[in-house]
């Protein structure tokens, strides 16, 4: 059984998502922390799974690394097999990405290599783009520049603005998380042969 750590920032949709998937007794993985920066609505979802958590707070650039080493040292007391970055609005010290990675993942909001960055879909509309997509990555030392694990297609619609855009790639996110975590835990993607 793969255990899963998640760290979220938000809402946690894509987190509930993995919960309610993993509750599935045929699912081979499951969530056995969640972590946040901050006092996050997303540990809700953790609190009603009854899902441990641990909140690491951010406190500024100017601490980015004692807060890596603090997240770090949380990570270790679950030592989880996987860590998925869902909606964790932060970017991990290199210390922190060279202990886990490759078993470091991150869900993006659009078609990488386009759109890198905290406003994927921001951009992808202000580029006049005619779609973007969601992508699901190997975290790396730089910003959403992973090795691709998976990724899909959405179409983006006239009239579509931020919001209307990100609700409709955030499903295509979640089943695209759940179906790699899926497959890392049945042997059907190597993690390892993905990072080289």
């Amino acid at each position: 059984m793969l255990t899963v750590a998640v760290l979220i920032s938000g809402t946690g949709s894509n987190l509930r998502a993995l919960l309610e998937a993993a509750a599935s007794p045929e699912f081979p993985a499951r969530v056995i922390v969640v972590g946040a920066d901050r006092e996050a609505d997303g540990l809700a979802h953790a609190e009603e799974f009854g899902i441990p958590s641990f909140v690491v707070p951010w406190r500024g650039a100017a601490e980015r690394e004692e807060w890596g080493e603090e997240l770090d040292r949380q990570l270790q007391v679950w030592a989880p097999d996987l860590v998925v970055l869902s909606g964790l609005m932060r970017l991990l010290p290199a210390a922190v990405v060279a202990r886990w990675s490759p078993r470091l993942i991150n869900t993006h909001p659009a078609y990488l290599p386009e759109f890198p960055g905290a406003h994927g879909v921001r951009d992808a509309l202000a580029a006049g783009a005619t779609r973007t997509g969601a992508s699901v990555i190997v975290v790396d030392d730089g910003v959403d520049s992973g090795p691709i694990l998976a990724q899909e297609r959405v179409p983006i619609l006239p009239g579509d603005d931020e919001h209307s855009l990100h609700d409709r790639i955030k499903p295509v996110e979640r089943r695209l998380l759940i179906d790699v975590v899926r497959r890392i835990a049945t042997g059907e993607l190597d993690l390892a042969a993905s990072a080289i």
